[in-house]
């Protein structure tokens, strides 16, 4: 019987170690993810591409004038000329510079995540079989265990799956932000053309996105939390096969509420913030 008992504790502490992963990776910034040596890699594939950007920044800058000016008359024009330096200045900074842009605005949204675990005192939830159940399976004969392996094995293998799901969500967060910053200089090299802007808007939108998907995460792990503290109601003096089918049926249920909320956090942020 303790087998039992062992199987679903083991699933339940998976879960736990998943849960307590999550709530130290959402607190790091990917230059100290994994002691920095990703964040370097990245750093230089940024670096090596401004020259790519600064290249596609001249050639949307040319497109951008000969599409929005019908001659070159317009160009002596001295605020035609003005805003068309003003816009290649500007667009220059930002490719030159966009690496401090997009951890400026990291750094402000992990101030939001930050505020709000710290608002909420959120730490991850230890989840344990009740004492219940463990009594229960205990003094159950050999024969009445048969079918408690079988709820137990596929109970405790939901469970670890779903727990895999959860921090494989989080850790594909981190790996668009490394993208995202990888490939920058190109994207924001089109702020230069008034006719290719909405390439660098959208870029910048999607990874505000990427960045607020943290919060939604953390806050899917608060309120899962308090059903945690909550545990599925098990009746006493039922059978012990009916008490740990309704306890893990009820327990998936709440993780799968989680995890499919932290898998959808990217379609939450941009339906609340409309980008």
């Amino acid at each position: 019987m303790n087998w039992i008992v062992g199987n679903l504790q083991n699933a339940l502490d998976t879960w736990n170690g998943k849960l307590s992963e999550i709530y130290t990776l959402v607190t790091q910034s990917p230059s100290s993810f994994k002691g920095g040596t990703i964040w370097e890699i990245i750093v230089n594939i940024n670096g090596a591409l401004q020259a790519v950007g600064l290249a596609l920044l001249v050639l949307f800058f040319v497109i951008g004038v000969v599409r929005t000016c019908t001659n070159f008359s317009e160009l002596k024009r001295p605020e035609q000329a003005l805003k068309l330096f003003l816009r290649f200045a500007i667009a220059k900074g930002i490719v030159t510079y966009g690496l401090d842009l997009m951890l400026a605005v990291f750094k402000i949204i992990q101030g939001i995540v930050t505020t709000i675990m710290s608002k909420t005192s959120f730490q991850a939830s230890s989840m344990a079989l009740p004492q219940e159940i463990i009594d229960a399976v205990n003094n159950c004969g050999f024969f009445e265990s048969i079918p408690l392996w079988a709820v137990t094995i596929l109970g405790g293998l939901f469970v670890t799956v779903l727990s895999f799901i959860l921090i494989l969500t989080v850790y594909g967060r981190f790996f668009k932000l490394y993208m995202y910053t990888a490939i920058a200089p190109v994207p924001l090299s089109s702020f230069a053309g008034e006719t290719t802007q909405n390439i660098g808007k959208s870029f910048l939108k999607s990874y505000i996105a990427v960045c607020l998907e943290g919060a939604i995460i953390v806050l899917a792990c608060i309120i899962f939390s308090e059903f945690a503290t909550s545990p599925p109601v098990v009746a006493a003096g039922a059978e012990p096969v009916n008490m740990v089918w309704k306890y893990v049926g009820e327990l998936i249920f709440n993780m799968l509420v989680l995890v499919g909320t932290i898998r959808l956090s990217d379609r939450i942020v941009r339906e609340m913030m409309g980008i």
